[in-house]
């Protein structure tokens, strides 16, 4: 499953380590990026806990204590860094938290946290129009054009079994489950079951060649903002594959379907209209 905050983290983490910046002995933005340099060789040579990264980890609260003072986003990103570290690779979700406060209090004011806080306020948002969309609730229309400008919306689906399905050709999960969905739709499409997709793509020529080839018919929402894409970002997506399955009045009968359940879900929702 790919997921939007973690996916903006890993952007950061090699945006980090792949600036170039000027030379200089004390420069945090330099010794920031070497030592993401030597904690990516660890990671490769199958370093993954916290003991093989111990070294590592103190030399974060070395840079820190050097820079002890510097209210800078360069020295934020340090302890950014580390956070990421605990995050993604420890997997330690109280020591994450922890550091993410400590960032927060440390260097208040800084474009890094004032974006970070920025984040949590969308996930908070996002979180809370997830809880709404619960089996039996009316799901939100929309009134959108498809990837070829035809007109696209629920309400034009009406009578019929729905299933919305937000995916990318990037997301390997959405990938993999592709075929199941497929296979569902070519068996059960005459009797009345729709899928309407909401691509997440940035690459519209990608989109339109990989739906080709993968025989996907059904109609395909695309504006190229990835986690910003319109749709998404109205349902409150965190994730993809997220899906949706709905009813011929547009109501929800469940979510995230994978493998025989979707079908199952879909042959008792026909067997119903």
């Amino acid at each position: 499953m790919k997921n939007k905050y973690l996916a903006t983290l890993v952007a950061v983490l090699l945006l980090s380590s792949l600036r170039v910046f000027a030379a200089g002995t004390n420069d945090p933005a330099v010794e920031l990026r070497d030592l993401i340099t030597k904690i990516k060789t660890d990671i490769r040579a199958g370093k993954t806990t916290e003991a093989a990264l111990a070294d590592d980890l103190k030399q974060f609260d070395f840079l820190l204590a050097e820079h002890k003072g510097e209210k800078t986003d360069a020295v934020a990103r340090i302890l950014y860094m580390k956070a990421t570290l605990y995050s993604q690779v420890l997997q330690d979700a109280a020591k994450t938290d922890m550091l993410i406060k400590q960032l927060k209090s440390d260097f208040q004011g800084t474009q890094l946290v004032a974006s970070l806080e920025k984040q949590e306020a969308l996930e908070v948002e996002a979180k809370k129009i997830q809880a709404s969309l619960i089996e039996g609730a009316q799901f939100p229309d929309f009134n959108e054009k498809d990837v070829t400008g035809q007109p696209l919306s629920i309400a034009n689906y009406k009578g019929k079994v729905v299933l919305i399905d937000f995916w990318a050709t990037w997301c390997g999960p959405c990938v993999a489950e592709l075929p199941n969905v497929i296979q569902t739709y070519q068996k059960h499409h005459a009797q009345g079951f729709e899928v309407i997709g909401v691509s997440l793509d940035e690459d519209q020529q990608k989109l339109l060649t990989f739906s080709k080839k993968m025989d996907m018919t059904w109609q395909e929402f695309f504006d190229g903002q990835v986690w910003n894409n319109k749709l998404a970002v109205k349902y409150g997506i965190m994730s993809i594959p997220t899906s949706f399955l709905l009813d011929g009045n547009g109501k929800i009968i469940t979510k995230d379907l994978r493998g025989e359940e979707l079908e199952q879900a879909v042959v008792k929702a026909l067997a119903k209209k």
